[in-house]
């Protein structure tokens, strides 16, 4: 079973950046693709980005493009999501998933991971 912990979430003025981590535990995320979700008040879950396994394999929702990186330190057992020039929209509680099986392909819909952290919370005001 796989245990996923978010961090690095917090109060950002717009145009700042943020770095959001999800540690797993309990079995290793190097060989899963890992995405990042997120929910803004009163909205849907959206899908915001992924790394797949494999080196290159990745994709990032057109609201956030050019704006995010997505790595992942499989030493540490960890993915990151960075997120620069943050906008008021980008308020939401970030989310990250794994998938079950070893090699499976990114995905941007929900109901294709396996495995969820409990959110962190991204507030872009001043």
């Amino acid at each position: 079973q796989v245990q996923l912990v978010e961090s690095g979430g917090g109060l950002v003025q717009p145009g700042g950046s943020l770095r959001l981590s999800c540690t797993a535990s309990g079995a290793t995320l190097n060989y899963r693709p890992v995405g990042w979700f997120r929910q803004a008040p009163g909205k849907e879950r959206e899908g915001v980005s992924c790394i797949s396994s494999s080196v290159g394999s990745t994709y990032n929702a057109d609201s956030v493009k050019g704006r995010i990186t997505i790595s992942r330190d499989n030493a540490k057992n960890t993915v990151y999501l960075q997120i620069n020039s943050l906008k008021p929209e980008d308020t939401a509680i970030y989310y990250c998933a794994a998938r079950r099986y070893y090699g499976s392909p990114c995905s941007s819909i929900e109901y294709e991971y396996d495995y969820w952290g409990q959110g962190t919370q991204v507030t872009v005001s001043t």
